[in-house]
């Protein structure tokens, strides 16, 4: 089943909800595009998730997105939802879709087993979670503040 989020999830529903993907997932994304100019206003983010970090790959796709033309291309870093990545992804942001570059880095989505989880399209302005996981279901709806519709 597709959870799609109808409007961005912030404050202490955000902070619910990160809790609930570093317990529920095994890695986490961030994308860096280098086509979109300075990283300097969140380096600083990189560099505090650097010990968490599995590893760091060119690509030109991944969950939700997919770059066209020629010479396109990102960073993604993958890390471990490790505690201490949770507290610097919940320090730094306050808002699932403000994972937008120039502020941060792209798109933190969360997988398990390999499998996208929680995909997040932020400067679309949209999210979901796709999951057959009844009580990872019944958690999100226990989250007050996320509006959210199913599709089965």
């Amino acid at each position: 089943m597709i959870i799609n989020f109808l409007e961005d999830v912030k404050n202490e529903s955000y902070e619910k909800l990160i809790d609930l993907a570093f317990s529920a997932s095994d890695m986490f994304i961030l994308v860096v595009r280098k086509d979109m100019g300075s990283t300097k206003e969140f380096d600083h983010v990189l560099e505090e998730l650097s010990s968490s970090l599995i590893k760091r790959k060119k690509q030109k796709e991944w969950p939700s997105t997919k770059l066209l033309g020629w010479g396109k291309w990102a960073y993604v870093y993958y890390y471990r939802t490790d505690d201490h990545a949770k507290q610097v992804i919940k320090k730094v942001s306050k808002s699932l879709y403000s994972w937008e570059q120039h502020n941060l880095p792209e798109d933190l989505s969360f997988f398990i087993e390999g499998k996208p989880w929680l995909v997040n399209i932020a400067h679309e302005s949209e999210a979901y979670i796709d999951t057959d996981d009844r009580y990872l279901l019944g958690e999100i709806k226990n989250i007050d503040g996320i509006a959210f519709e199913i599709e089965e």
